[in-house]
């Protein structure tokens, strides 16, 4: 099987396939609410915000990465257009991998924070 071909598998069957122990979640409600994933971190690519990165531990020991865009329909509220990172009022949230705070500045990267606290806060299936 092709790398396109793969894509277009994973694309068309599953939200995400664990590059480790083959998981796979068949959407994007399932894979949050999966208690074996776990949202640890966020790496911005600021010329395109939805480009970004959202990091997940999976229980199996793999970390799984998954753009930004992929959870952008969890985000209804205003749209800044203006890029404040690293200015006087910049509290630089979005520079640390680990941090999920809420940005409390008028960016444009401030949605992403709170698509974040979605994500984190988003119920997780009981094992059963």
């Amino acid at each position: 099987m092709t790398a396109s071909t793969l894509l277009t598998v994973q694309s068309t069957d599953s939200f995400k396939i664990c590059t480790n122990c083959d998981a796979r979640w068949t959407s994007m409600d399932v894979f949050i609410q999966d208690p074996a994933i776990q949202l640890v971190g966020y790496m911005p690519t600021f010329d395109d915000l939805v480009s970004g990165l959202f990091l997940f531990n999976h229980s199996c020991g793999t970390t799984l990465a998954c753009r930004v865009g992929q959870f952008e329909h969890l985000y209804d509220g205003p749209m800044y257009r203006d890029n404040k990172t690293g200015g006087a009022e910049c509290p630089g949230y979005c520079q640390n991998q680990t941090e999920f705070s809420p940005c409390p500045v008028k960016c444009n990267c401030a949605f992403v924070r709170d698509i974040l606290n979605a994500i984190r806060q988003w119920p997780k299936l009981q094992a059963s």
